[in-house]
C-alpha cells in the first residue's frame, strides 16, 4: 500500500491529525483541494484546549509570536477608536476571556482554582491566534515530520474493504489502510460513506467580514444586542459581525456584496455606516449536527466532518484539534500492530459526548441572542450571572471545555482529565516532555516498583522521575499521548493498590509489555 492513512482535508484538523499519526510512525498523505491557505476570514481566536495541544507539541513560541502580531492590530484598532490613545482602553479589552452570546466574560471574575481553569500553564496566555495562522504553522510542521501534503488534489470517491481503502482523487488513485475525513462541514467522505448526521436546522444568518468603512464612530466596540439582532465591531480594524434571525440564507453560495453587507450592518446596528471596501467576508448559520458514530470500518471522521455548529465562542477549531489528538495516537497504535482495532471504539465513546456538549452550548447562545422579548429577558439574567464569580467561572469553564472528563477506570480526580501542566524541580514543565507524542509516566516519589512496571513499555512510554513541589500529594501520573490522564495515584496510597492500577492502565492503553508471552 502507498500509505497507512489518507487524510482528506488539509485544514488545521487534518494537518494536526497527520502530524499526530507521523509521531506514531504512520505513513500519511493529506489531500487538500485548495492550492494555498484560504484567506477568507474565519476564527480569529482559539480556546485554551487548542493552545494546550499545540503547546504540548512544542509550538508555544510560534503561537506567542503570532499572538503578538494580533495584539499589535488590536492596539491599532483601539488607538483608532480613541483618537490615538490605545493604552488604557486596550488593556481593559484584554481583560476578557471570551463571550457567551456576545456577553463578555471578565477575566477578573474567573475563579482559577476550579479544575481545568488554572492548570494549563503558559498555554492559558494564548488566545488571539487566527485559524489561518494555525493552518500555516501546522502545515510547516507536517512537512517537517514527513507528511505528504498534496495541495490542489481533491478526493472524488473511494472503496473500502476489510483490508484497505482505495481512494480516488483528481489526479489518480491511492491505496491506504485507513481514510479519515477532515474535509469540513460539507464533508464528501461523510456523505459517500453514509454516516448518519442528525441535528437541528438553522434559524439565523450571520456575516463576518473585514471592511473599510466610514461613519463607524457610533458603532459599539465589541458585541451589542439591538431590536433587530446582534452585531460585533472589532477587536481588529474593520472587523464586523452581524447576526439576523429571519432564517437561513436562501443561497449560501451567493456572492457577498458590499451593498448587502452595508444594508445588513445598518439594519442590525441602526448606524448609518458606509462600507467602501470588503477585504474578506463569509456567512454562516447555526445548524447543529453530529454523526452518530465517528467510525465506519476503515473510514473515520474528525472535526467539522463529524460535527457542525455555529461559530460563536470559537470552539469549533478546539473541538476538531481535540478529535485529532485523541484519534492520532490510537490509530497509529493500531497500524503498528501494538493495539487491536477495538481501541478505536474509544475514539467515539470519548469524543462524541464532548461534541454533543458543544452543540448544545452553541444552541443555547442562539437562544440568548434572539430579539424576541422572552429571549431578551433570558439574556438579561445571563448578563447578571456573568457579573458574578460563580457565573463567569461556570461560563468560562464551558467555553474552554474545562469540565471534559473521559470515563476511564479509576477514582483519582485527575483520571480522565487533561493533565495539569505540572512544574518540576528541574525547571521543566509537563508539556516539555510531550513534544514527541509519546505517553509519559511521571514518577514523583522515586518509586522503583512503578518504574519496573513501565520498563516493559519503554518503546511506547517515556518515564520521568522528578519532584513536583506544587503538588506534593501526587505520587505518580500516567499521561496518554493526547495529554489526558490515564491513571494517577497519591502519595498516601500504598502498594500493591497503586502498582496494580498502573499495570491495568498500561495494558489497557498500550497493550502487553515488551517480551511478554500472550496466551495462544
Amino acid at each position: 500500500m502507498n500509505y497507512d492513512v489518507v487524510v482528506a482535508g488539509g485544514g488545521p484538523v487534518g494537518l494536526m491529525l497527520a502530524c499526530e499519526l507521523r509521531l506514531g510512525g504512520a505513513r500519511v498523505a493529506v489531500l487538500e483541494r485548495l492550492t494555498e491557505v484560504n484567506p477568507t476570514i474565519k476564527g480569529g481566536a482559539i480556546t485554551t484546549p487548542s493552545a494546550e495541544a499545540l503547546y504540548r507539541r512544542g509550538m508555544l513560541p510560534a503561537l506567542a509570536e503570532v499572538q503578538q502580531q494580533s495584539m499589535d492590530r488590536f492596539y491599532a484598532f483601539m488607538r483608532e477608536r480613541n483618537g490615538g490613545d490605545g493604552g488604557r482602553t486596550a488593556n481593559q479589552g484584554l481583560g476578557f476571556v471570551g463571550h457567551f452570546a456576545g456577553i463578555m466574560l471578565r477575566a477578573d471574575l474567573v475563579d482559577r482554582t476550579e479544575p481545568g481553569l488554572g492548570d494549563a500553564g503558559p498555554a492559558a496566555d494564548i488566545a488571539l491566534v487566527a485559524q489561518q495562522d494555525i493552518e500555516r504553522l501546522l502545515g510547516e510542521r507536517a512537512v517537517e515530520l514527513g507528511v505528504d501534503v498534496r495541495r490542489g488534489v481533491e478526493l472524488t470517491g473511494f472503496e473500502a474493504d476489510d483490508g484497505a481503502v482505495t481512494v480516488r482523487t483528481s489526479d489518480g488513485e491511492i491505496r491506504a489502510g485507513w481514510l479519515v475525513g477532515c474535509d469540513g462541514g460539507r464533508s464528501t467522505v461523510r456523505k459517500l460513506a453514509g454516516f448518519e448526521f442528525p441535528g437541528t436546522d438553522p434559524e439565523i444568518t450571520c456575516h463576518q467580514a473585514v471592511v473599510e468603512m466610514t461613519g463607524a464612530e457610533d458603532l459599539e466596540v465589541g458585541w451589542a444586542a439591538t431590536d433587530t439582532g446582534v452585531y460585533a465591531h472589532g477587536p481588529m480594524p474593520g472587523r464586523i459581525v452581524t447576526v439576523e434571525f429571519e432564517g437561513p440564507p436562501a443561497d449560501r453560495e451567493a456572492p457577498i456584496t458590499t451593498e448587502d453587507l452595508q444594508a445588513r450592518l445598518r439594519r442590525v446596528s441602526g448606524v448609518d455606516v458606509t462600507i467602501t471596501e470588503v477585504r474578506t467576508a463569509t456567512r454562516f448559520t447555526d445548524h447543529a449536527r453530529q454523526v452518530t458514530d465517528y467510525r465506519k470500518g476503515r473510514v473515520l471522521l474528525a472535526g467539522d466532518a463529524a460535527h457542525v455548529h455555529s461559530a460563536f465562542g470559537s470552539q469549533g477549531l478546539s473541538l476538531g484539534i481535540g478529535d485529532a489528538m485523541n484519534l492520532g495516537w490510537k490509530l497509529a497504535a493500531v497500524i503498528s500492530g501494538r493495539m487491536p482495532e477495538g481501541l478505536l471504539d474509544t475514539y467515539t465513546s470519548e469524543r462524541h459526548p464532548v461534541g454533543a456538549q458543544i452543540l448544545d452550548w452553541t444552541r443555547s447562545q442562539v437562544a440568548a441572542m434572539r430579539p424576541d422579548p422572552q429571549s431578551r429577558a433570558l439574556r438579561e439574567i445571563v448578563s447578571d450571572l456573568a457579573e458574578t464569580v460563580t457565573g463567569t467561572t461556570y461560563l468560562t469553564a464551558r467555553l474552554n471545555s474545562a469540565g471534559v472528563r473521559y470515563e476511564l477506570p479509576g477514582e483519582h480526580p485527575l483520571t480522565g482529565r487533561s493533565a495539569p501542566d505540572l512544574e518540576f524541580t528541574d525547571g521543566t514543565r509537563l508539556a516539555d516532555h510531550l513534544h514527541g507524542g509519546r505517553a509519559l509516566l511521571l514518577d514523583l516519589t522515586d518509586d522503583p516498583e512503578l518504574r519496573a512496571l513501565a520498563a516493559g513499555y519503554a518503546d511506547r512510554v517515556d518515564t520521568l522521575t522528578a519532584g513536583c513541589p506544587s503538588r506534593p500529594e501526587l505520587a505518580a501520573v500516567l499521561v496518554r499521548p493526547d495529554g489526558f490522564t490515564a491513571w494517577a495515584t497519591d502519595a498516601r496510597v500504598q502498594a500493591p493498590a497503586s502498582t496494580a492500577g498502573l499495570a491495568e492502565a498500561l495494558e489497557e492503553w498500550f497493550g502487553v509489555p515488551e517480551g511478554a508471552v500472550t496466551p495462544g
